[in-house]
């Protein structure tokens, strides 16, 4: 009896060589590898600019898909103005609300960015507008992440304001007060405040909702994929990040028109950087 057991214990362990997922369960099986062992690119800096040549060629594509994001991105600009003539202290913190609100807006430009790469299906404004509708539980925890941040942004932005000022500044008196030499700590401060947050949106969002859209992953191993490209590759990133930037500020120069054309652009580059830098989807992975 006793070799009987000894040799099933040795035949058992010869199968688990030869198979070590023969005891995995099939759920473990079906989800493929884990996230956080994808293999991510190593970036050049010329790849910003590369993703933006794609992003231009797929605007050209579907100029009417792209057309009627930008539009969004004009009224969001628009907007903010409102809130500048009305509360000034609010406007640094809800400008990140083109970071909050810019990637979930572009869903529907990565969905066109994708049907035009992998060819799955036709490129419209209607596929587009539910995009979000597969993912919508996951977008909605990740939103709920980013609106904290949000929240918190506004808050320290209050804090910044209270602090320098006794009363808040009125429209017409505020650039003057921020340009006087005795407010240089304010600007300091307040440009580092919202340096930090911004930055912390950036590096938690650049490459997480298309990913979220694509692979159908989960909102904390988007997130966490999202920074590790970044601490990966922090100087094409950080060219990235102020490319993205300088392009907006220019696009809300000329009564914010450029954003029509700029925001949707952007939106499609989005697609393509977390195509380059997240390996592609193959069978049966997460």
């Amino acid at each position: 009896m006793a070799e009987a057991i000894q040799a099933s214990a040795v035949e058992g362990e010869d199968r688990a060589r030869e198979n070590p997922n023969a005891d995995q369960h099939p759920k473990d099986a079906e989800r493929g590898p884990s996230v956080f062992a994808l293999q991510l690119a190593t970036l050049r800096p010329s790849d910003p600019i590369r993703w933006l040549q794609l992003g231009w060629q797929d605007f050209q594509r579907c100029p009417r898909i792209g057309l009627f994001y930008g539009l969004c991105f004009f009224a969001m600009g628009h907007a903010l103005l409102a809130v500048f003539q009305n509360a000034p202290a609010y406007v640094l913190a809800l400008s990140a609300g083109f970071l909050l609100m810019g990637p979930f807006l572009c869903l529907g430009l990565y969905d066109a960015s994708k049907a035009i790469q992998t060819h799955d299906h036709r490129p419209s404004l209607r596929a587009s507008l539910q995009a979000w509708r597969p993912t919508k539980g996951t977008m909605g925890i990740f939103a709920g992440v980013l609106l904290i941040l949000e929240l918190l942004w506004g808050r320290a932005s209050l804090v910044v304001f209270a602090v320098t000022f006794n009363t808040m500044p009125s429209t017409e008196k505020l650039l003057p007060q921020l340009i006087n030499p005795e407010n240089i700590g304010f600007l300091i401060t307040y440009t580092i405040v919202g340096g930090l947050f911004a930055g912390l949106i950036f590096i938690t969002s650049v490459i997480s909702i298309p990913m979220i859209m694509d692979r159908k992953t989960d909102a904390v191993s988007a997130g966490l994929t999202s920074i590790r490209a970044c601490l990966q590759n922090p100087g094409v990133m950080l060219i990235w990040g102020a490319l993205i930037t300088v392009l907006i500020g220019l696009a809300m120069l000329p009564v914010f028109l450029g954003l029509l054309i700029v925001g949707p652009v952007i939106g499609h580059a989005t697609w393509h950087a977390y195509r380059h830098i997240v390996p592609m989807q193959t069978e049966g992975s997460a």
